[in-house]
């Protein structure tokens, strides 16, 4: 198999797992991780990302806090803006995505509290054994987290290739003030996104479906003149 080859299977093998297994990753590979995906390009070099892994009993206080603070219908504060609006081909891939995740796990789409019962399972990483807590300096602005989100993907693409599952999330970042003071992040810097972290679950229903991707001709724009 060539370099590319490899790199395209293991890029098609990574899906946002949204059930994990017990089991704790050994140290070497979580660092083996980390380790591969440092070599992502950043602007001037600055590498600005930087990773706060939980594992043992300190997964379980940050999921139960986190947990908490949701239920106690703590209003959402994330470092970053969230979109505005999804439309065109984004609403419908976003929509396409949440009813595939629905249909998997037995949902209708008019079941509302089945549906929130759902999302509360992100708080509860998904019962993975570990989450990685993904920042950058507010100094660098957009383009720090540009770069970041490099790291992010590579991230997961590394664990792909050692067999550890993964699910980036937007939702447990957007309790930014609480994750800061429970992992002791300075206020200097912007909370990006989680990342569970571990075993896949392959029997869960959550773990059965794969999004579909938009093809090249749906990407490119060519300009010869």
């Amino acid at each position: 198999m060539t370099a590319i080859e490899t790199l395209s299977q293991i890029l098609e093998d990574r899906y946002s797992c949204r059930a994990f297994l017990p089991n704790s990753v050994p140290d070497a590979d979580l660092t083996r991780i980390v380790d591969t995906a440092r070599h992502v390009p950043s602007w001037c070099n600055a590498q600005p990302w930087q990773v706060e892994i939980t594992r043992g009993a300190a997964t379980d206080r940050l999921r139960n806090k986190l947990q908490q603070t949701v239920l106690a219908g703590t209003p959402p504060t994330p470092d970053l803006a969230w979109p505005s609006k999804y439309t065109g081909d984004y609403a419908e891939r976003r929509r396409t995505c949440g009813f595939q995740l629905y249909d998997a796990v037995g949902i209708e789409k008019s079941n509302r509290a089945g549906r929130a019962q759902q999302m509360m399972r992100n708080y509860a990483f998904f019962d993975a054994p570990h989450v990685a807590i993904i920042h950058s300096p507010a100094e660098l602005g957009p383009y720090g987290a540009m770069d970041t989100g490099g790291f992010v993907t590579a991230f997961a693409l590394a664990a792909t290739a050692l067999g550890v599952a993964t699910i980036p999330q937007a939702a447990i970042a957007a309790y930014a003030p609480l994750l800061k003071e429970h992992l002791g992040i300075s206020d200097d810097r912007l909370i990006l996104c989680a990342i569970s972290l571990g075993y896949a679950d392959k029997d869960a229903p959550a773990n059965s479906f794969r999004t579909e991707r938009a093809t090249p001709t749906d990407i490119i724009r060519w300009h010869d003149t």
